[in-house]
């Protein structure tokens, strides 16, 4: 299997601006960003920089977005891994696949993304072949991210952070929680939203306990029902 089949390189170009975090949030990959930036003055004095995050929280709450928008930020190349598309079946072939993965962005001084990251949890199962399997899978990402290079990143995501083994949450310096926007967060972004069109389609029906990337999609389809439907009368 080549390496391209479980890790795609992605080129779409994201602002941090661009992403609604809280105020923590926002500090700490401010922290983060800068550091990254600095690496070569900070590590004269001999201090570590942090480049290894975790970002948990519910699904559409911008956890992807925010990798991109790191690599765009850092000029550097952002590689997106699925860790469901790398466990093989032939024993001993997962470890291989990870660290060919992580050599070609240490290589590259690049950004790694890691999705799902709870399919480690996920995925064992009562087969003994299959958690003997993802136990080397979990000894090799632990000695992968210990020797991770600093002048490369790494970030991986969760939506379910208390099943993934502690013992590699541990190796991630810096552990963000995506929180489902509240209304009135929420009312906030539908305004933003319904802003940029014509004041006969902002009436819609509004949708709360739903994620900002739900609410887009909400909002865009609600937007163009009433487009549409302004067409079809002026026609008749």
């Amino acid at each position: 299997m080549s390496l391209s089949s479980y890790v795609i390189q992605d080129r779409e170009k994201i602002d941090l601006n661009d992403i609604r975090l809280s105020a923590q949030n926002r500090e700490q990959l401010d922290q983060l960003l800068k550091e990254n930036l600095y690496t070569e003055k900070l590590q004269k004095y001999n201090l570590p920089v942090n480049n290894k995050l975790m970002l948990h929280g519910p699904s559409g709450c911008g956890k992807t977005s925010t990798a991109k928008a790191i690599a765009q930020k850092l000029g550097k190349n952002l590689y997106i891994l699925d860790l469901s598309t790398i466990v093989s079946s032939r024993i001993g072939e997962t470890a291989i696949n990870l660290k060919s993965v992580f050599q070609k962005v240490a290589r590259e001084r690049a950004v790694l993304f890691i999705d799902e990251f709870d399919h480690i949890g996920k995925a064992r199962g009562g087969d003994e072949r299959e958690v003997g399997e993802m136990r080397r899978m979990v000894n090799t990402l632990i000695q992968l991210i210990d020797y991770f290079p600093e002048n490369s990143l790494l970030i991986a995501a969760t939506n379910h952070l208390d099943i993934v083994d502690q013992a590699l949450v541990r190796r991630f310096q810096i552990v963000l929680t995506y929180e489902q926007p509240s209304k009135a967060e929420l009312d906030s972004f539908y305004e933003e939203l319904l802003l940029q069109f014509p004041e006969q389609f902002r009436t819609i029906d509004r949708v709360y306990d739903i994620s900002y990337a739900e609410t887009k999609d909400h909002v865009f389809t609600a937007v163009k029902r009433s487009i549409i439907a302004d067409i079809e009368l002026q026609g008749m």
